[in-house]
């Protein structure tokens, strides 16, 4: 694998702004594109069920999809997220790579951590039934917990049940994210991980994969592709980050996949 690319608190060049320069990393070649969903293809929003991808995004997506390999990784669950965007014939990473689904392709990593999740489940449910905003949500293969509801006095006692539930379940490990805290299975697994893993299932050997994404959990993923794709990091204020490239917000994403339709067509 190659060397993990350096985090900085930047911002990377644009890659709407110098689009032409971004085609000249293409060298062109094919991309592959990976695409996170929330905070990349939709705004965020105070609740998941609220963030819809709207009919431009959509027909961009669905344009290049005809074009190249398209994938959508995200930590929904894989039919929230496959139903989200709604386009058939693409690959689908759900719950940040542990649920994969494609032409041809099923891949599921982690079933037999499904007890240990039912317990953190109904210990997290209690412990913050009393937290005005606390929002947990129980995907197959993770819970995530949701604070942009709660109060900010509120949250670091959030932050400390999520820790103490996981204290009490070994096979599980505490990830976060923007106003997110998630229970996952305690394996070396991740949006990274599972990219590479596309990379190789679907013969992509000779394309350029290009990966947008706006949190954390996707900074696996740019890390992952040092030194053989492109990372896309969506933001609108320096961050820490080992994407080489940026957009501001899913609006400008949507800007850019019309222009990468365009040239790749």
């Amino acid at each position: 694998m190659a060397e993990a690319r350096p985090t900085q608190h930047h911002t990377p060049p644009s890659a709407g702004r110098d689009f032409a320069a971004f085609l000249t990393a293409l060298a062109g070649r094919r991309p592959a594109l990976f695409l996170d969903y929330d905070g990349t293809l939709t705004p965020i929003v105070d609740r998941p069920e609220r963030a819809r991808i709207d009919d431009a995004t959509r027909a961009a997506v669905a344009r290049l999809a005809a074009l190249c390999p398209v994938a959508v990784v995200s930590g929904r669950d894989l039919d929230d997220v496959a139903g989200m965007v709604g386009l058939d014939g693409l690959v689908y990473a759900g719950s940040h790579g542990f649920d994969i689904r494609g032409p041809g392709l099923r891949t599921q990593i982690g079933l037999e951590y499904a007890p240990a999740l039912e317990r953190a489940d109904s210990a997290l449910r209690q412990r913050l039934a009393a937290v005005p905003g606390a929002l947990v949500e129980r995907k197959r293969f993770a819970i995530a917990v949701h604070t942009r509801l709660v109060e900010p006095g509120a949250k670091p006692a959030v932050a400390e049940a999520v820790r103490a539930v996981a204290a009490g379940e070994a096979e599980l490990r505490v990830t976060g994210g923007k106003e997110i805290h998630e229970l996952r299975p305690n394996l070396p697994w991740d949006k990274g991980r599972a990219v590479l893993a596309l990379i190789d299932a679907l013969g992509l050997g000779d394309a350029v994969p290009v990966y947008i994404g706006d949190d954390e959990t996707d900074e696996d993923a740019f890390r992952a592709l040092a030194g053989r794709g492109i990372g896309i990091r969506v933001m609108d204020r320096p961050a820490e980050t080992a994407a080489e490239w940026s957009l501001g917000d899913p609006a400008e994403v949507r800007v850019f996949l019309e222009r990468l339709a365009g040239v790749v067509g």
